[in-house]
């Protein structure tokens, strides 16, 4: 094989530019234009993810080769003036010969290796096998059709973008080549956050990792990978930069006539271990049953509903915010900018073990003083959970009238099976959409400390969706008798419910009173 495609020249990224064009670019040109580029242009948000990951890890090994270490006012600088060009052009010039996509002895982020060792060189699998989008084997994806035995042809350029991501975020599984099984890549399971900029040059100071004494090479600085290396056990991570990068499947892509890609060889990988001292930067944690659970996408949950496990807990018992919002929250208060607003980008996959589940990708504009402010962080927390303790209330009512409606309305089953019906419909997305268009109001009272105020626009906004959500409820109960006398009976007890969220109107003749 010779040398092919390499990624410093050719357009391989899909960025969009400031103003508006989507285009794709090499790694050259790309640092070169960071602050015209507003950000990342894949739509595939595993994908989108591991390329952060990816620009970030070349970024912080270029600043450590040219500056050695740095500060937060080294970052506000480059947050103003824009990163060293001459510093990251340097650096992937020096390990040019690293960022070949089809080399016979050290391609991208693959393993050569597997073109010679015996249980993988003379089998083959389709490209899909490490995309995330695809039906592969027995894991069908609907409106999906690719056929294991005749997978179409992609650009060398999608195949990439298509295993960053697989790498990053695969669920732990069977592999049946070398091990029988393998352990997860970093972000399984995980919603990711991501801080951002105006620019691309803005997005990756705000999220760049801390300088630091550690040996922390990234993959394509490491020597290749041999069969002894995909069969040793797991390892943790040296440092962010191995975390960004770790091949956590072995895969070697087949290089086609036409250029592009149809087949790979795969194997296990250079396993991740787990270290609970060293979370991965983007990944943040909330309360569990009995522990803090990382967090991660969920059926019909709209996100902002686990917004509090972002933000700063002094005591850690509620959550655990990814490490890179600490990050981008100093650089905040370092340039002068922390009473402004910092948007966050949240995207990743679930899965339940080796079954996928949802991908998503979210955007979420936050007052930057609440990541930074533990205070006002309590004040968001608290207002969340008492949304979602009332809308509980509401659900338990709600459950009880639509069994009155049923055979045996006091039986378990009936109890169960009234719920379960509720849950499908349409109530729970009624009442959390309600609320979640009064959340820029809230930020925007939280951010300027107007604590009280904040509860009073809170209280009137539940209300409005309760009331909402009742009233589809009982839309969907129907108006027959049965259903009349089930909602009268319960009426009263929901009212009971909205009676500290109405605003306390004075009497007037107290008033008077007291005046005199």
């Amino acid at each position: 094989m010779t040398p092919g495609y390499n990624l410093l020249d050719e357009p391989w990224l899909p960025v969009r530019f400031a103003d508006g064009r989507v285009r794709d670019v090499g790694l050259l040109e790309l640092f070169e234009r960071a602050g015209e580029i507003a950000a990342l242009a894949e739509t595939a948000p595993p994908s989108l993810i591991a390329e952060y990951r990816l620009l970030l890890a070349i970024t912080h090994r270029a600043l450590t080769r040219s500056h050695g270490s740095w500060k937060d006012r080294d970052r506000a600088r480059w947050y103003r003036e824009g990163l060293p060009r001459d510093a990251l052009r340097d650096y992937l010039e020096h390990w040019r010969e690293r960022f070949w996509l089809f080399h016979p002895e050290q391609p991208f982020m693959q393993v050569a290796a597997l073109a010679s060792i015996e249980e993988t060189r003379d089998r083959q699998k389709p490209w899909t096998q490490v995309s995330l989008g695809s039906a592969n084997g027995n894991a069908p994806v609907v409106f999906d059709h690719s056929c294991d035995l005749s997978p179409a042809p992609v650009t060398p350029a999608q195949a990439l973008r298509t295993l960053l991501g697989f790498l990053q975020f695969t669920p732990g599984g069977l592999v049946k080549t070398l091990r029988d099984s393998d352990k997860a890549g970093p972000l399984a399971n995980s919603a990711a956050a991501l801080p951002v900029g105006a620019t691309l040059q803005q997005t990756l100071c705000l999220a760049l990792h801390p300088a630091s004494d550690r040996d922390d090479p990234p993959a394509w600085e490491r020597a290749p990978a041999q069969r002894r290396d995909l069969l040793a056990a797991p390892a943790p991570a040296s440092g962010t930069n191995d975390r960004y990068t770790r091949r956590s499947r072995a895969v070697l892509l087949l290089e086609a006539e036409e250029g592009h890609v149809r087949w790979l060889r795969f194997a296990a990988g250079i396993a991740l271990g787990d270290d609970p001292h060293a979370p991965d930067p983007m990944a943040s944690y909330r309360a569990g049953k009995d522990t803090l659970v990382r967090m991660s996408f969920t059926e019909g949950r709209a996100f902002w509903r686990d917004l509090p496990a972002l933000l700063p807990d002094p005591e850690g018992k509620v959550s655990q915010p990814a490490a890179i919002l600490g990050w981008a929250a100093n650089l905040q208060i370092f340039l002068g900018a922390s009473r402004g607003e910092q948007s966050l980008l949240i995207a990743g996959l679930a899965s339940d073990q080796a079954k996928l589940l949802r991908w998503r990708c979210e955007r979420i504009v936050l007052p930057a003083v609440l990541l930074a402010d533990a205070g006002l962080a309590g004040l968001l927390r608290a207002e969340v959970r008492r949304a979602e303790a009332l809308h509980e209330r509401i659900r338990s009512l709600a459950t009880g009238m639509l069994a009155e409606t049923m055979a045996d309305p006091r039986g378990k089953d009936t109890r169960a099976r009234a719920r379960a019906m509720l849950d499908a419909g349409a109530s729970a997305a009624v009442f959390f959409a309600g609320v979640e268009r009064a959340l820029p109001g809230l930020f925007r009272r939280l951010a300027e400390g107007d604590g009280e105020g904040a509860g009073r626009y809170w209280s009137d906004s539940l209300l409005q969706a309760a009331e909402a959500c009742w009233e589809v409820l009982c839309r969907s109960l129907g108006r027959s008798p049965l259903a009349l006398c089930a909602e009268a009976r319960v009426w009263p007890r929901f009212r009971a419910l909205l009676r500290d969220l109405r605003p306390t109107v004075p009497n007037p003749e107290k008033s008077e009173e007291a005046h005199a």
